[in-house]
């Protein structure tokens, strides 16, 4: 089973924490959930190129208002940030149309290690997909960089028309090990889909940072050494 779940939500409550972290009552529970995926979509799709890993959403509610903290963790910190802050300022006025009035605190984290962070791999693979790069090699040039950035193990698997073939299949490489079965195996994954003339291409990886023992709030970051630069 551990090869066909999701290593993250596998892990939640073991090693790894939830991206989303909140409670809400049957009747905002619905749309405090589309407010969370309406803030993702928008973050990925307007600032793809600001190579952003994950993004969290912490929501509290005081006596006289709920408010919205989202974390951005990104490899591209000043890309995302912009001159003189502008783009934060934009960020947090459209996060506060998603969200309905609501008070917003926007976070920009820096990701230190993107080499090792699985969701940055993955997109990084798809854009050069996108630019006609042989999958082999991107594949392979990717693990080579992981394993010199210090994980323990990568494992990369790219599905669809390769190459332009007539019938979609699928290619994976892996360096290392990958212990999906083990709960305190702190495993990164990270999917992303790559847009060709051939159809859509999907890349996922899995990279494998070494054992954690102790509960999941003793667990360190997945971006370690990471710094806010900006509070908004």
């Amino acid at each position: 089973m551990g090869q066909k779940v999701n290593p993250h939500g596998l892990r939640v409550g073991v090693i790894k924490e939830w991206d989303t972290q909140w409670y809400a009552d049957k009747k905002h529970f619905a749309d405090n959930l589309v407010e969370d995926n309406a803030i993702r979509t928008y973050l990925k799709k307007k600032y793809y190129e600001c190579n952003i890993s994950k993004i969290t959403i912490t929501r509290l509610l005081t006596d006289s208002n709920a408010i919205v903290n989202v974390k951005i963790f990104s490899s591209s910190p000043a890309k995302l940030i912009g001159s003189k802050g502008e783009n934060v300022n934009g960020i947090k006025a459209e996060i506060e149309k998603i969200a309905k009035g609501k008070t917003v605190s926007v976070n920009i984290m820096e990701v230190r290690r993107p080499d090792t962070d699985a969701q940055l791999i993955a997109e990084n693979i798809a854009l050069q997909l996108e630019k006609r790069v042989a999958f082999r090699r991107a594949m392979k040039q990717a693990i080579t960089r992981a394993m010199k950035a210090g994980a323990k193990g990568v494992k990369t698997m790219v599905s669809g028309r390769l190459d332009g073939r007539e019938i979609a299949g699928s290619e994976k490489y892996h360096e290392g090990s990958i212990p999906l079965q083990t709960l305190r195996a702190d495993i990164d994954y990270g999917f992303a889909e790559a847009h060709t003339t051939f159809g859509i291409i999907g890349v996922k990886v899995w990279v494998y940072k070494g054992e954690i023992l102790g509960k999941a709030s003793e667990a360190p970051k997945k971006q370690e050494g990471g710094n806010a630069n900006v509070n908004a």
